[in-house]
């Protein structure tokens, strides 16, 4: 009822004045005195005695009533599972050795409640947070998980820089177990907007035999070993990350000294998204199965200098998918490529793709779609290594729909024509086929202007040149096309 009557005076104080603003320009304050002065008086002795009464009818906060018994009793709400360092002693300056009040936190995030299983014999801590809080702490060793067994932490927010005294073949972060009840070591284990400096004492992160691993928005510099290990596992998700041996963009005089390599993947179904590698020897190293890359830049030491963006270590167990990358003057190495897709990337500064024979092996690829450009160096954009051996076991190929500036185009598909006077035509294919010496499907069609109609037929294919001969003299124009990796 207070309300009510409390509105409906504001409409009364609106309608009145509605009604004398009329009697006086708007551009003037109202007259004080009169009729409109006394109404206004009495509408604030009204609406001061309508907050008066309300006033007293609400209680105060002394003279609350006191909570009910069963509400005294009940537990307190657990606190967030969130582990501030500095509490733990950790200096965010740098100037001190960090690295026990860090493990610390760790540890007591690891021994923390847990909230039921993620996978059998991993506890689910719930979400705890390790938070670094924006500071740059020194440690002098790696900062290794507790014993595994557990998943659903991060660790986010601030630098990491090893000390002189790191040891070189350790990491910053280190996902790894000597012994596990679980199939896995950890599950679930988020690696968020960190910067980690090696100090090239060391490497950035190892993942080892782990599950649902998430690296995302780190900058890692400086190592000499590898800036990322991934190793057994399943399913570790590297994106929107950036990493470099030495902290350069491009051009740089000690290119060719280069060393370490950017990210291992020694472990099947990874994933590498929207990542820049701006130095080292390697950019990515693949030694799984069933990874893809995507979106993945790769500026690390040029092929000139003897670097490789990509090399695939997997000899007939390849199963990689490379889509929307850029090989900026550093190529992709594979050894016996089996299911291996390159497509939709740009190949920048005679970058190419090497296949290299181990037992000869080449099967299930797919070259199609890319770009390429050069410097006019006569570079091929897809080459073979066959040092230890010829390709003997090729099969479902495909190498063709690249676009080439500056540099010589290779492909399994090729077309040509020929016109000629005579009996026998040739065209030669063997400056695009990528394989030496080997057609397996050949389609022509022979277009005579005579008034004979000749009997004709293919009688070589041999060394990539197919030739076409008719059992009598005619003029023609004969078309070909020839692919090498149809499926047998």
């Amino acid at each position: 009822m207070i309300m009510i009557i409390m509105g409906l005076a504001s409409l009364f104080i609106v309608h009145v004045n509605g009604e004398d603003s009329l009697a006086f320009d708007h551009h003037q304050k109202p007259s004080t005195d009169g009729h409109y002065y006394d109404q206004m008086q009495s509408m604030k002795a009204f609406k001061h005695s309508l907050l008066t009464r309300r006033q007293l009818a609400t209680p105060t906060i002394s003279s609350s009533p006191a909570p009910a018994p069963q509400a005294m009793n009940q537990p307190p709400a657990s606190r967030p599972h969130v582990y501030e360092v500095t509490s733990y002693g950790a200096d965010p300056t740098g100037k001190l050795d960090s690295t026990e009040a860090l493990l610390k936190a760790i540890t007591d995030a690891f021994n923390g409640p847990s909230e039921g299983f993620l996978m059998k014999g991993i506890a689910n801590l719930g979400g705890a947070y390790i938070n670094l809080q924006g500071g740059n702490y020194r440690i002098s060793k790696p900062l290794r998980l507790p014993a595994a067994g557990a998943g659903n932490l991060m660790i986010s927010g601030g630098t990491l820089t090893a000390s002189d005294d790191f040891p070189t073949d350790g990491y910053l972060i280190d996902l790894s177990a000597s012994s596990s009840s679980s199939s896995y070591n950890y599950e679930y284990i988020t690696i968020k907007d960190l910067m980690l400096d090696c100090n090239y004492r060391g490497g950035g992160i190892s993942v080892i035999n782990s599950l649902r691993t998430s690296i995302d928005n780190c900058y890692i510099a400086h190592f000499n070993t590898e800036g990322i290990l991934v190793q057994d596992g399943h399913e570790t998700y590297i994106r929107n990350s950036f990493l470099g041996q030495h902290i350069t963009a491009g051009g740089d005089p000690g290119e060719r000294n280069f060393s370490g390599t950017a990210i291992n993947l020694m472990g099947n179904d990874n994933a590498v998204t929207d990542v820049v590698i701006f130095s080292a020897a390697i950019g990515v190293m693949i030694s799984g199965q069933a990874n893809t890359l995507s979106g993945v830049h790769c500026y690390n030491k040029a092929t000139g200098f003897g670097g490789t963006g990509i090399y695939l270590k997997l000899p007939s167990l390849t199963q990689t998918r490379i889509v929307n990358c850029y090989l900026d003057y550093s190529g992709i190495v594979a050894e016996d490529p089996v299911q291996l897709t390159i497509s939709s990337s740009f190949f920048l500064g005679d970058a190419y793709i090497l296949f290299k024979s181990v037992k000869g092996l080449a099967k299930g690829i797919n070259i199609v779609d890319n770009m390429f450009s050069g410097a006019n160096k006569g570079i091929e954009i897809v080459q073979l290594d066959q040092s230890k051996g010829p390709f003997k076991q090729i099969d479902q190929v495909v190498v063709d729909r690249n676009n080439v500036n500056g540099m010589n185009l290779k492909a399994t598909v090729a077309k040509g024509s020929v016109q000629g006077n005579g009996t026998s035509w040739t065209i030669d294919f063997s400056p695009v086929l990528l394989f030496p010496n080997l057609i397996d499907h050949v389609q022509y069609s022979v277009s005579s202007s005579g008034t004979l109609f000749p009997s004709h037929a293919l009688r070589n294919v041999s060394q990539n040149r197919v030739v076409i001969e008719s059992d009598v003299a005619v003029p023609a124009s004969v078309f070909v096309t020839v692919d090498q990796g149809v499926s047998s």
